[in-house]
């Protein structure tokens, strides 16, 4: 007999699993839907001392009473990190742990990462309060603002209004308090259940996994297991059959298992789709410059007057990589084929190619990373070979998020602002990023600065949305866009398709980003 003990996000209760409790126990599992002291149960109110260590022995109790002889603990989004503290304590009750669209926390991280509201974060890190004022209990989002904690995608109207309704404060210390493990839970079996609908998927993690980032390779551990779920943040009451259906399998070792084969080469350091001949590179610290000039060789099918400028000054293209990538990554994003391919198409086209690598190692370092990124644009434009009042900055994946400050306020040598397949609001579930990292809003600053968007037709779905909300509010502020569609183009399309649409796409935006240096 299998025992599902199934444990909510934030500011909910047992109440949402009903459906999916239902037909676990029709299927003859037990199910056990946990309402956290202070969560809602009437009998277990908060206290001023209500933190996450309460949580972890709300459910210690839980599993020293359950008769069965496994014990699977499912934990959704908040959920996940007293999951984790309780199956560190009772290792030898629990058969599986399943990450049902929650995050891997670690020893020492916070649950107020998952706070959407930097104001709220700053309240509960007393960085803008007094301690009283710290301990107050998180409101619970209004209807309108589920979304911020996550895609309602599939949510019913009457199940999303019902969610407002029942929601309760979440005692701060829940949040506040750093989940202490022993190391005893990475022994355990688990399965990772990825809402697509909320931005993440198998093929994410396969990405994370071979990109040898040290954190992601105890996924490639043969215990550990993956499912998708086509639905958004909720999939308890959006897709209540498929989520018993999916914890059954998980429970029984199926799903799917991520390897990370030596042999095989990753995406991210496949050849570049178009062939360009290699230019003369100087390195100066954290920034590489691709110089035209030396090397013959026009970007293939070179329109008629695309002769490289002689001698210089050139103007420069300035490329900022996505990630978060570890710091031990190696080689580093500026050595990435993909980057160092583009660098040398626009050196071929008469411009200085830019690659760099900045510390975006975590979503919360947008700030240092910003800061990398605006260091580099200024040795650029001071070496006496570029021309500093012709500068394009071309942003890629998440490194999209750091277009915000240029867009908001744009200098006048800037000429133009690239993005492909880029994220352009933070996305729900990903982790914390200050709210300056917003591009779909401070676009409305952009004026008339051109912007160059490449858009992939098989976009995961929670970036997708970010680009659909920047050109809307693009729109609606008649800002300067230029989209470029690739037809069944991928995230990272320039290394992974090798179609000659995605050779037209990098090539219509090379030429687009050049003309704008030219006018």
């Amino acid at each position: 007999m299998t025992a599902f003990v199934l444990v909510a996000g934030a500011h909910t209760g047992g109440w949402v699993w009903r459906e999916v409790a239902a037909r676990l126990r029709e299927s003859g599992a037990r199910a056990y839907p946990v309402t956290l002291t202070g969560m809602g149960d009437p009998d277990r109110p908060a206290g001023p001392d209500t933190d996450l260590e309460t949580h972890i022995h709300d459910l210690l109790r839980l599993i020293d009473e359950v008769d069965a002889a496994e014990v699977v603990l499912v934990g959704h989004c908040y959920g996940i990190y007293p999951v984790l503290g309780a199956a560190d304590r009772r290792p030898g009750r629990i058969a599986r742990i399943v990450h049902l669209d929650a995050g891997m926390p670690r020893n020492g991280d916070r649950a107020l990462t998952l706070v959407p509201d930097e104001a709220v974060r700053d309240r509960l890190s007393h960085r803008s309060s007094d301690a009283a004022d710290a301990a107050r209990p998180v409101p619970p989002p209004a209807l309108d603002a589920w979304q911020r904690w996550g895609s309602v995608a599939g949510i019913p109207p009457a199940a999303l209004t019902r969610l407002a309704e029942e929601a309760v404060p979440q005692p701060a210390g829940t949040l506040t308090q750093p989940l202490r493990l022993t190391g005893a839970v990475s022994a355990l079996p688990s399965t990772g259940v990825l809402c697509t609908g909320n931005g993440s998927g198998i093929a994410m993690v396969e990405d994370l996994v071979r990109m040898g980032d040290p954190r992601f390779q105890a996924l490639a551990d043969p215990r550990v297991t993956f499912f998708e779920l086509g639905t958004g943040h909720w999939p308890m009451l959006s897709r209540a059959d498929e989520v018993a259906a999916t914890l059954l399998r998980a429970a029984a070792g199926e799903g799917h298992r991520v390897t990370a084969a030596a042999s095989e080469r990753p995406g991210h350091l496949r050849p570049f789709l178009l062939d360009v001949p290699r230019r003369r590179r100087e390195r100066i610290g954290r920034v590489d410059l691709h110089f035209p000039g030396d090397l013959p060789g026009p970007l293939r099918g070179d329109l008629p007057g695309d002769s490289p400028e002689a001698g210089g000054p050139w103007p420069a293209v300035v490329f900022v990589h996505g990630g978060p990538v570890h710091p031990d990554v190696r080689p580093t994003p500026r050595d990435w084929p993909g980057f160092v391919g583009y660098a040398r198409c626009v050196a071929g086209l008469g411009a200085v190619g830019v690659t760099l690598d900045h510390r975006l190692h975590d979503l919360a370092d947008c700030g240092r990373a910003a800061r990398d990124v605006a260091e580099a644009v200024d040795l650029v434009r001071a070496d006496p070979r570029v021309d500093a009042d012709r500068v394009a900055l071309w942003f890629f994946s998440v490194g999209g998020l750091l277009s915000a400050d240029w867009l908001a306020a744009p200098p006048p040598w800037l000429r133009c602002v690239a993005a492909t397949y880029p994220v352009l609001a933070p996305v729900p579930g990903w982790g914390t990023v200050d709210s300056r990292f917003r591009p779909a809003i401070a676009v409305r600053g952009a004026e008339r600065l051109p912007v160059v968007l490449t858009r992939v037709e098989r976009e995961r779905a929670g970036i997708a949305v970010t680009v659909e909300e920047f050109l809307a509010a693009a729109k609606e502020c008649d800002a300067d866009v230029e989209v470029i569609d690739v037809p069944g183009g991928h995230h990272g399309f320039e290394t992974t398709d090798r179609s000659e649409r995605a050779r037209h796409a990098v090539e219509r935006a090379v030429r687009s980003v050049l003309g704008h240096l030219r006018d």
